[in-house]
This record gives C-alpha cells, structure tokens and sequence, in this order.
C-alpha cells in the first residue's frame, strides 16, 4: 500500500519544515509553500511520519493513495 502526502492550505504558513525533512517528495515554490511532488514509499514512509508530527502549524496529512 502506498502512501501520499496532503497539505491543508489555509492551514500552512510555509515555514519548510517538511521540505527539509522529506526532500525527496516535497519541493517548495518561490514562496516557500510545499509542493508534494510523488508519492511516499515504503522506504520514506517513517520520514513522511516525523515531517507530518512536526509541521507546527499540524497541515500536513498522510493518507493512503488510491490504487492505480
């Protein structure tokens, strides 16, 4: 089962926090606004978790993706 990332937007404050501790699925944009830019694997999936328990502002989700 794969797992993807989910940003409430009213809710963030673009602080990158989740940038920096999962690069490889969150870019940020010229505002510093996450990007989810794949899906969480199972190798990345403890680092989705800590990104998701330290956003400060509790807007970013990690949900299981939709079969293809």
């Amino acid at each position: 089962m794969s797992h993807a990332l989910r940003v409430d937007w009213p809710s963030c404050h673009a602080r990158g926090l989740c940038h920096e501790l999962l690069p490889e699925v969150v870019d940020l944009d010229e505002w510093g606004y996450p990007l989810v830019t794949g899906e969480v694997t199972e190798a990345l999936l403890a680092d989705a978790r800590a990104a998701v328990r330290a956003c400060p502002r509790l807007a970013l989700r990690l949900v299981e993706a939709p079969p293809r």
